[in-house]
């Protein structure tokens, strides 16, 4: 059983499935919890996640020097794990809190050569990720908390992955995008088809629409 370390909620372990995306109620309260929350680094954390598909690894060991940001562009040069960079483009909805960060008061250490730092480390390690994204869960209401108790900061990526599908992007544009490259450098596409495995409600929505 795992708890919920703010309210003491245990919830079962959940099981090894294939990845999924969020709901609708899951995207809205995460939002809402970062809205709530007001603070810069939080909010670019999250966006990065939701809005850019980035690994926890991209986040942790994102540097200044890889961040090409401004007041009306933004491109990030990430893909830390297997030492495949890539450079990404990025929303208005990554870039703008992340400008803002850099040039809030909120990031503590301007000394360092990382955009998150840690009271502990010289970054903001994997693990500070996730005990982050359980801090902000933590500030859930009862309600809500039944809805995101058992999301991680990884189903960002992979609800990121699921809504650029079904946005129109082929697969050969995500696996670039999210960094699924064989040693080759050709696009992982069975890597980045197990992202977007359609759910079981999914097909059954589609279902309704069939006519005879």
């Amino acid at each position: 059983m795992a708890k919920n370390p703010a309210r003491g909620v245990e919830i079962p372990a959940q099981p090894l499935i294939a990845p999924r995306h969020l709901s609708p109620d899951q995207r809205y309260v995460l939002r809402n919890l970062v809205e709530r929350q007001g603070d810069p680094r939080s909010e670019t954390i999250f966006a990065l996640g939701y809005w850019a598909g980035c690994r926890v690894s991209d986040v942790s060991r994102l540097t200044m020097a890889n961040c090409y940001v401004g007041p009306k562009v933004g491109w990030l040069k990430v893909g830390f794990k297997g030492d495949k960079e890539r450079e990404i483009d990025l929303l208005n909805e990554v870039r703008r809190p992340l400008y803002d960060y850099l040039e809030s008061p909120a990031r503590r250490d301007r000394e360092s050569p990382y955009v998150f730092v840690s009271q502990r480390a010289d970054r903001l390690t994997e693990p500070g990720i996730h005990h982050w994204m359980r801090t902000l869960k933590a500030n859930a209401k009862k309600d809500e908390w039944e809805i995101i108790q058992d999301v991680t900061y990884h189903d960002l990526r992979h609800d990121f992955a699921h809504r650029c599908r079904e946005e129109g992007w082929t697969l050969e544009e995500l696996a670039y995008y999210l960094g699924h490259i064989t040693k080759k450098g050709t696009p992982a596409i069975q890597t980045t088809a197990r992202y977007t495995q359609p759910s079981r409600e999914q097909i059954k929505e589609k279902l309704k629409l069939l006519r005879g």
